[in-house]
């Protein structure tokens, strides 16, 4: 597939019932390489129709899955030391701690990523991400489905990739940041421990937390005198949909995951989980039943579900239209986070960065230019004080290290990829969970909104007046 030209490219696009695609993969002139390349936002701006996004992201899969295989967690020692055992559930020890000479196969990364590491280039925030995804998805497999790798085994994947691609580690730093960022992976990824039995036991036996007295009602009951307390599901819950949502539960924390039936099963039981949002169900428990909300493609799909509007592709357009604007603007001059650009702009030369930093920048200003609380939108390198859905965002012009994370009621719902996906999840999770817009950051909302549900985009930024910064178009409430 690698070698195909853009014909035979589409020649298989009509053999897979895809042939709506062909017009506009022939335009875009994709060949082979170019559609293993394909990550999940490039899908989304090429085909339109979610159906179709999914079918071919499940059949770029399948194929990268047939190929390449996942062949990883091979050790061996060096000359004179004994083959290692093999991985598995039951035997999960790798070399004695004494021996740093291990070596580890890397997994076969995505087209695009060996395309960059082969021209020793550093790659950018997505590609590292994905990086990531394929180095932890290869350590679990190995670890028998484990998400507990121990100091060892990051040490020996971390190094091997250091190995591999020198220039990766060209500060002296990149080791730690690579391993913060595989161990941040497995943490985002793990699954909570349930409270059953024997956890409810030990809680009774030492305490809830580390430090915790006993609590006197437990201290009385012996361990077998223990009830266990499972968490019940809404009666108005029937078997059919039960099948789904456990099915969905399950399909959750698996490595690889059938997209397609997700989005069948997510539209099988949209209708009660709008009715339990609107009953006002705690959002741990609509997590809990429905955690791919957790995924930003999900959350963008609940969106367009309800709206019929492309949240993340019209975020893209806005930020696209408005960043140099806003950069531009008297008032954000001496800004912290305009301050902060500036001086990370001098460091790096590299346009690609560039644009990213700028972009982040402009995304963060939003409601400084508006006159609004900017606690109430994004946390910046500070810890999430507020109910109502906010942005986490730390380091955001360092390259290697930046993090986006949505949290709602001070809990953490998505891992985030940049700051156009986390604007775009922002605005998306107040409607999906039907939150109410607090009034001190509502102006820079219903602008978003009220350029997401607008055909057309205006072509040029308004100009700032007075302190309050912008003037919006009236819009209803997004709530």
């Amino acid at each position: 597939m690698e070698s195909w030209s853009v014909d035979q490219v589409c020649s298989w696009l009509r053999q897979r019932n895809l042939g709506e695609l062909v017009s506009k993969f022939r335009e875009e002139e994709v060949s082979g390489a170019a559609l293993l390349a394909l990550n999940d936002r490039m899908v989304q701006q090429l085909v339109k129709k979610i159906g179709h996004q999914a079918v071919l992201m499940d059949l770029i899969n399948k194929y990268k899955q047939q190929k390449h295989g996942l062949q990883s967690f091979t050790y061996v020692c060096e000359a004179g030391s004994p083959t290692l055992p093999e991985i598995s559930g039951e035997n999960l020890k790798l070399c004695p701690t004494r021996c740093r000479t291990c070596s580890y196969t890397l997994p076969n990364f995505p087209y695009d990523v060996r395309m960059v590491l082969g021209e020793k280039k550093y790659p950018d925030h997505s590609m590292r991400i994905r990086m990531v995804d394929c180095l932890q998805a290869d350590m679990t497999k190995y670890l028998a489905g484990s998400l507990y790798p121990n100091s060892q085994q990051y040490n020996v994947v971390v190094g091997a990739l250091m190995q591999a691609y020198p220039f990766l580690n060209e500060d002296g730093n990149g080791f730690l940041v690579w391993k913060r960022a595989l161990k941040d992976r497995f943490k985002y990824v793990r699954r909570a421990i349930e409270d059953d039995e024997q956890v409810l036991k030990n809680k009774c036996k030492f305490g809830h937390r580390k430090g915790q007295s006993r609590k006197s009602s437990c201290a009385e009951n012996k361990p077998y005198d223990v009830k266990v307390h499972k968490e019940e599901e809404p009666a108005y819950l029937d078997d059919a949909m039960n099948v789904h949502i456990n099915w969905l539960k399950e399909e959750y924390m698996k490595t690889l995951r059938n997209w397609k039936e997700v989005n069948n099963k997510m539209n099988a039981t949209l209708q009660i989980r709008r009715k339990m949002i609107c009953d006002k169900t705690p959002l741990k428990d609509i997590l809990r039943l429905f955690p791919f909300l957790r995924c930003p493609y999900q959350l963008f799909r609940e969106f367009q579900l309800l709206t019929h509007m492309d949240v993340y592709q019209k975020t893209v357009k806005i930020l696209e239209i408005y960043s140099e604007s806003i950069l531009s603007l008297y008032l954000v001059k001496n800004n912290p986070i305009n301050t902060m650009l500036q001086e990370n702009l001098k460091c790096n030369t590299e346009e690609n960065i560039l644009k990213h930093m700028k972009t982040t920048a402009a995304c963060l200003l939003l409601p400084d230019v508006f006159g609004d609380d900017p606690s109430l939108f994004a946390a910046v390198n500070e810890e999430v004080k507020v109910l109502t859905p906010v942005l986490e965002v730390k380091n955001p012009f360092n390259v290697n290290s930046c993090r986006f994370a949505l949290y709602v009621e001070k809990q953490e719902v998505a891992q985030l990829s940049d700051c156009t996906t986390a604007l775009a999840a922002l605005v998306a999770a107040f409607h999906v969970f039907n939150i109410q817009c607090p009034s001190r950051i509502q102006r820079t909302l219903k602008f978003l909104v009220s350029q997401i549900f607008e055909m057309n985009i205006p072509q040029a930024f308004p100009p700032g007046r007075g302190k309050r910064g912008l003037e919006i178009p009236k819009h209803p409430s997004i709530c």
